[in-house]
C-alpha cells in the first residue's frame, strides 16, 4: 500500500529571497517562516504499472493452461482521438500477454451492420471480451450496441445486466474507470466506511457505477449533477471528491474543505494545447491531502483494468468449458 499522508515542510522565506518548494518551484515571498502542505499525488502510472504486472502473470497461467486471453475491438469510422485510444490500448494488450482484434467497419456502417459485427463476436469462442469503442459515429445509437454485447463478453461492464449488478452491490465486472478509482483509493489506504464520498457526474460510465461502488463499500455517498442546486454546498463537505462532469476546471479551490480526498476524472484539452482537469489542480491541491494528476492518474488506470477484465472474461470462459 502507498501512504496518503501529506508532505509537510518549512521554507525559509525571508523578504524577497527565492526559496524552493517540494516540487523545485523558486517562489518569492515576503513573509516569516511558515509551514506549507504539499498534497501527496495519487500516482496512476505507479500504480496501473502494479496491476499490469499482475495482469500479465494471470494472462501467462491463462495461456500456458491453453487459453490466451482475447480482447476484440470495434472502431466505427474515422474518429482520430479513438484510433490513438485503440492504439494505446493495444500496445497495453500486448506487454500484457494478451492478444487483440481490432475490427474496423466505415463511418457509413449502418446501426444494424454494426450490430451484426458485435453478434459475430459474441458467436466467436476465441474472443473473450469485445469492446465498442466510442464515441459511434453521428446517427448510431450507441445504447442498442452496447446492449448487444453479451454480458458475459462486455469488458467495459457497460451492460445493463453488468450494471444492476453493481447497483444491487453484487458486481461481476466493473467499468474500468470506476474500478480504477476503486483501486487507487485501496492503494492510498483511503478510509471508506462512513466517509462522506461526493462524485459530481452521474453518467452510466462513470458516475453512476462509482456512486454505487462506493455505497457498496459504506461510504455515505451524494451524488451532483447539471440539475443540482448548489454543487459547491455539497462538496465542501466531501472527505472523498470524484468529480467526472466533462467540465474543464469546474472544481475551485473553495469548492473544497481540507484535507480532502480528490480524484479527477475529467481531461480536456485547452485552446493553448495543455491538458485539464475537471479541478482547478493549482487551486485545489494545497486544501488536499491526495488528489490525482492530469494526466498520469486515472487515465493510466483505466486501460490496466480493462486488460484485468478481459483476464477475468477469459478465466471464467475457460472454467465454462
Amino acid at each position: 500500500m502507498l501512504s496518503g499522508r501529506h508532505l509537510t515542510t518549512t521554507l525559509p522565506l525571508s523578504h524577497n529571497q527565492p526559496c524552493t518548494d517540494l516540487k523545485g518551484h523558486v517562489r518569492r515571498r515576503a513573509f516569516p517562516l511558515r509551514e506549507v502542505h504539499v498534497a501527496q499525488l495519487m500516482d496512476g502510472k505507479f500504480v496501473a504499472a502494479r496491476v499490469r504486472g499482475e495482469v500479465a502473470k494471470h494472462a501467462e497461467r491463462l495461456t500456458n493452461s491453453g487459453t490466451r486471453p482475447t480482447l476484440a475491438v470495434l472502431l466505427v469510422g474515422e474518429h482520430e482521438p479513438s484510433k490513438i485510444y485503440v492504439r494505446h490500448k493495444q500496445r497495453a494488450a500486448a506487454k500484457a500477454g494478451i492478444a487483440s482484434q481490432l475490427h474496423t467497419l466505415p463511418s457509413t456502417a449502418s446501426q444494424a451492420e454494426i450490430i451484426a459485427k458485435v453478434q459475430s463476436l459474441n458467436a466467436d469462442p476465441g474472443v473473450h471480451g469485445i469492446l465498442v469503442q466510442l464515441p459511434l459515429p453521428a446517427g448510431i445509437h450507441a445504447d442498442p450496441v452496447i446492449q448487444a454485447v453479451k454480458p458475459e463478453k462486455d469488458v467495459d461492464g457497460f451492460h445493463s445486466v453488468n450494471m444492476g449488478k453493481i447497483a444491487t452491490a453484487r458486481p461481476e465486472l466493473t467499468p474500468c474507470t470506476p474500478k480504477g478509482v476503486m483501486r487507487l483509493l485501496r492503494e492510498y489506504e483511503v478510509p471508506l466506511r462512513g466517509a462522506h464520498a461526493v462524485v459530481v457526474g452521474r453518467s452510466r460510465v462513470v458516475g453512476r457505477p462509482m456512486s454505487a461502488l462506493l455505497l457498496a463499500a459504506d461510504a455515505t455517498v451524494s451524488t451532483c449533477h447539471r440539475h443540482t442546486e448548489d454543487t459547491p454546498s455539497f462538496t465542501r463537505r466531501a472527505d472523498i471528491l470524484v468529480v467526472a462532469a466533462g467540465s474543464p476546471e469546474l472544481v475551485r479551490g473553495d469548492w473544497v474543505k481540507e484535507g480532502v480526498v480528490v480524484v479527477d476524472v475529467g481531461i480536456s484539452r485547452m485552446p493553448d494545447g495543455r491538458l485539464r482537469g475537471d479541478v482547478a489542480f493549482e487551486e485545489v491541491e494545497p486544501k488536499a491531502r491526495l488528489i490525482t494528476p492530469v494526466p498520469g492518474g486515472v487515465g493510466p488506470m483505466t486501460i490496466a483494468m480493462l486488460l484485468e477484465n478481459t483476464c477475468i472474461l477469459a478465466e471464467r470462459h475457460a472454467k465454462a468449458s
